[in-house]
């Protein structure tokens, strides 16, 4: 099956620790409804996978980054709940969890409903 030139493929990495609390609505809703972070996409977009950094240091993302790309992943949006400082303590890895995605060669987008 050919690629269509302008299908863009996302993740979405999330922190460890808030995903026991929560379920992802807000991340989908944005990226269902194209709203805040994902309001430039279009409706071609395909969210292929949503995962959790696997705790700190972050160690599940090099493993997770590299198995999508076999899947022409395009971008990966870093969550709101690892950005935030009032809510949930902010992701003291996100620096080097950054880094490991672009050394992929793979695009970062810092947010996704907040």
């Amino acid at each position: 099956m050919e690629k269509r030139t302008n299908l863009i493929k996302i993740a979405v990495v999330r922190c460890d620790i808030v995903s026991e609390a929560c379920p992802g609505v807000g991340c989908f809703k944005a990226f269902n409804e194209r709203k805040s972070h994902f309001e430039p996409y279009s409706k071609d977009t395909e969210m292929i996978a949503f995962f959790t950094c696997g705790g700190c240091s972050g160690r599940r993302v090099y493993w997770l980054v590299n198995a999508l790309k076999k899947h022409d992943m395009d971008v990966v949006h870093l969550s709101s709940c690892m950005l935030m400082e009032d809510t949930y303590p902010k992701c003291p890895n996100l620096d080097s969890i950054k880094k490991t995605i672009q050394d992929a060669g793979i695009k970062v987008v810092e947010g996704t409903h907040h």
